[in-house]
């Protein structure tokens, strides 16, 4: 099936979502070549996944995953994004999810290290002092008692290991960057979803209601930035419920100032963990280029949240969630209740210092 597939996706046709199942099925078994594999991959880049095509793959992935069902009150926010702008920024969506979770929104964080980015998720928390090697039912009580837990996803998604090796050696962007946030093991009912390039807004938006999502803001910053924006306007694609609209943001519409790309750079997870011990530890009515970029992502995690309908609003929710400490307390707390190195916590602190 994976060489009919092939086939059909080089000569530029769709895949039906039935193709795309028994495709996707024989990648996470192991039963396509690393060929095929990368193939399969470079060929369906080149022509652009459909709707019908992520759906259909994110629901096998599923199938495969280690599925957790947190019990909480109130919906569960994924930051995850797909990666790949090519920016090379800090962390913002793991550092927003910090903040968010201090604001008292539960945070159910997918993610994985980087493929096309100079830090991941899971390397800069992995810098931090988390430890990567929990397993589902620790990640469920992390979520479960203090309101924010990370998935490192090989430890969620074990089949994918078929296709690891492959992913690694192309080094771009392939389906897997689209599919990780919409295939969140704790089916978190919202999403704040960074994408890279603009004609990914809508599809992935559509993925995700058809998927079930309950409520997302799928964002592009214009300029090529996976994130909200402060050096000139996002996309956004708003989904609530059934219901799917689009429209542009602005730094005004976060009572914020602008911000060049530049202001925002790392060089690998280590500068983007210091980067992070020194904004949650840093007063945020400062107005400063990285703290507001995180203050206007935060606000967009809290909003889908919904512990606010105003971004002005949840900006200053972001705030007090820093300028408090509770955001600085959840990542101490998910490093100390992962058995993480709580030492490298203190050792970062010292150097902020």
């Amino acid at each position: 099936m994976i060489r009919d597939s092939i086939a059909k996706v080089v000569s530029g046709a769709n895949l039906t979502p039935r193709e795309a199942r028994a495709a996707m099925l024989e990648l996470l078994l192991g039963a396509a070549t690393e060929a095929q594999i990368g193939a399969f991959l470079t060929a369906l880049s080149m022509k652009r996944e459909t709707v019908e095509e992520l759906a259909a793959f994110a629901l096998v992935m599923k199938e495969f995953c280690h599925i957790i069902r947190p019990n909480v009150k109130g919906r569960m926010v994924d930051t995850c994004g797909t990666g790949g702008d090519g920016i090379k920024t800090f962390n913002v969506s793991t550092v927003a999810a910090l903040v968010a979770a201090g604001a008292g929104v539960t945070i159910a964080k997918h993610g994985n290290r980087s493929v096309t980015s100079n830090s991941g998720s899971a390397d800069v928390l992995e810098q931090l002092g988390l430890n990567l090697s929990q397993g589902p039912a620790e990640v469920q009580k992390a979520i479960e008692s203090i309101g924010i837990g990370f998935m490192f996803a090989p430890q969620f998604h074990p089949a994918m290991r078929a296709v690891l090796k492959t992913r690694q050696e192309i080094g771009v962007r392939t389906v897997f960057n689209l599919l990780g946030p919409l295939v969140n093991p704790a089916n978190a009912q919202a999403h704040l979803l960074g994408v890279a390039e603009r004609a990914w807004v809508m599809p992935l938006a559509m993925t995700l209601m058809t998927l079930g999502c309950e409520d997302a803001m799928v964002v592009y910053g214009i300029g090529g930035l996976d994130e909200i924006s402060l050096f000139g306007k996002t996309v956004v694609a708003r989904v609530t419920g059934t219901s799917l609209t689009q429209h542009e943001l602005s730094p005004k519409d976060f009572a914020l100032e602008s911000v060049k790309p530049s202001q925002l750079l790392v060089t690998d997870p280590r500068q983007s963990a210091r980067l992070a011990i020194t904004l949650l530890n840093s007063n945020p009515r400062v107005q400063e280029p990285r703290m507001g970029v995180t203050l206007a992502n935060a606000a967009a995690a809290i909003l889908v949240g919904g512990l606010g309908d105003d971004l002005e609003y949840c900006v200053e929710l972001a705030a007090e969630s820093i300028a408090s400490g509770a955001a600085y307390g959840k990542l101490r707390a998910l490093v100390e209740l992962s058995g993480g190195n709580v030492s490298v916590l203190d050792e970062l602190e010292r150097s902020h210092a």
